[in-house]
């Protein structure tokens, strides 16, 4: 691997080759002193590892500084602070300090070094991964270049946790930046392609690469042009998605493409590349306005035929905390007269265009034979489980209410077991005669917490589920017969399977 990203580094940014020369020596380096996420956390504890997550620099550096030649590099590479060149010099044997100093990794001030590049343990499910990127601001100000590339930041953390991990061929990492995403995907892929349009980002994707032993195909270009033509089992994107005015100021968030364009080049395209059957995990934004359902404006991005999509919807920012946001986010302070030049530019456009809000959140594909089916839904309470998982199984359970739609007594003839993180909650409000039933719903404890409202006669269907029980059909006569009825009405039918159906798309129930 060192001598393919070399080639590579060296096609993108001939600076960059001493760079990926210098990663088996300083992996060597890493090793010997635990520079693990793990270790880190150990070594930290709790509060100055959360600290260090509120870019709070002191109490990190005190909980460091006994912990050896991991607490050099947790100076060095985390709290970006000058170092002794003999402290640097033993925490990174068997690297030269001169060579990490030419190799843009190091930069030397008499008797001190510090960091000229970010380099951080990162486990995302697959243990210790290091990224290297571009100092950001988190613990000196600094103002972003244009061609700066971002480390591991909210966002690509998000997609990280929303990115399925079952094991899959071949997959593209659209805009791959510092490489995390396709250093990530590398842990269940058998091959992986990582794209960018910034020569910068490929340089510092292939040092990262090469770090961790990883063999990744980088390609330079502009969207989906290095890859034309191909087909993939899996494409993640976290895109340059920032709505905004078609400009560039900064290659990791601006595409200069006006608003949510991005997205819809992203979204309306990424089909075109899935693989039978393949997936998309897909970052993106879109504009709300008055008067326009979001939802209907995804759905117009999305070809008529050949996708299963399902959207959600995380947050809804207001125009001027999105600015606001994205403004600190380069390294800018509200508060300098260039800053608020830049935010009246930004909040003029969202004006003009009446934008009311900002939607983020992820986007799931999958290619399917068939007319597109899209579900677009809110997603804005809190869970903790992450929503990879949860994709798939939504695509599965997605398929079976397919032939469902094809032939309802698939279901009919189907068993189905309530899982046993869905829970029936009985809400009731006190009232002159006693307690006074509110409502009534079943919710699911784990992923994303989804929660249904139902009925006693649903109360009663799901309680009757069982693997090895009755079909859908006879209970549904059981039922019809508890209400006094003696033969199954089609409103009464056509009632259950709605609602057997509504909770198997989000896991509430599952086929057994």
């Amino acid at each position: 691997m060192p001598d393919a990203a070399n080639r590579l580094a060296t096609r993108t940014d001939p600076t960059a080759a001493p760079l990926v020369a210098l990663c088996p020596g300083l992996r060597t380096a890493l090793e010997r002193a635990e520079y693990d996420a793990d270790t880190l956390l150990a070594v930290l504890g709790p509060a100055a590892h959360a600290a260090l997550g509120r870019s709070e620099p002191v109490p990190v550096r005190r909980a460091a500084r006994a912990a050896g030649d991991l607490g050099t590099l947790i100076a060095l590479f985390l709290l970006h602070d000058d170092v002794p060149v003999a402290a640097a010099t033993a925490a990174l044997a068997p690297v030269e300090i001169a060579d990490a100093v030419a190799a843009g990794l190091l930069e030397r001030d008499g008797e001190t070094v510090r960091a000229a590049l970010d380099l951080r343990p990162l486990d995302a499910g697959a243990g210790t991964r290091w990224i290297i990127s571009d100092l950001d601001d988190s613990m000196r100000r600094r103002t972003l270049t244009e061609e700066h590339v971002l480390g591991v930041g909210h966002a690509s953390l998000s997609l990280l946790r929303a990115t399925p991990t079952d094991p899959a061929g071949t997959v593209l990492d659209l805009g791959t930046g510092c490489g995390v995403q396709a250093v990530h995907a590398a842990s269940a892929a058998g091959a992986v392609t990582a794209t960018d349009v910034n020569p910068r980002a490929l340089a510092l994707a292939a040092a990262t690469c090469a770090l961790n032993g990883l063999e990744v195909e980088l390609l330079a270009g502009s969207w989906f042009e290095p890859v034309a033509g191909r087909r993939f089992d899996r494409i993640v994107a976290n895109p340059p998605f920032v709505v905004g005015p078609a400009r560039v100021e900064h290659t990791y968030r601006d595409s200069g493409l006006a608003l949510d364009g991005a997205s819809e080049l992203v979204i309306s395209t990424a089909p075109e590349l899935l693989a039978p059957g393949g997936t998309a995990a897909l970052l993106a934004a879109w504009v709300h306005r008055d008067g326009e359902d979001w939802r209907a404006r995804v759905a117009s991005w999305l070809p008529a035929h050949g996708v299963d999509a399902w959207v959600v919807q995380r947050d809804v920012a207001d125009p001027a905390l999105y600015v606001g946001t994205w403004l600190r986010d380069a390294g800018l302070d509200p508060r300098e007269p260039e800053a608020q030049r830049r935010a009246e530019t930004w909040l003029d456009v969202f004006e003009t265009e009446d934008v009311t809000g900002i939607g983020f959140g992820f986007v799931y594909l999958r290619a399917i034979d068939g007319p597109t089916e899209l579900l677009a839904e809110d997603l804005t309470h809190g869970f903790d489980d992450p929503l990879g998982p949860e994709a798939t199984a939504y695509f599965e359970r997605s398929a079976w209410l397919r032939a469902v739609a094809a032939d309802p007594e698939v279901a009919w003839n189907a068993r189905f077991l309530v899982p046993d993180a869905t829970a029936l909650e009985r809400v009731a409000l006190a009232g002159p005669d006693g307690w006074e039933p509110l409502v009534a719903r079943v919710h699911r404890g784990d992923g994303p917490r989804w929660q249904h409202e139902v009925d006693e006669a649903g109360i009663a269907l799901l309680a009757g589920m069982r693997p090895d029980g009755l079909a859908l059909s006879d209970l549904t006569e059981l039922l019809a017969l508890a209400h006094g009825s003696g033969e199954t009405a089609p409103e009464f039918a056509s009632a259950v399977l709605a609602l057997v159906t509504g909770l198997v798309r989000h896991g509430l129930v599952v086929p057994a």
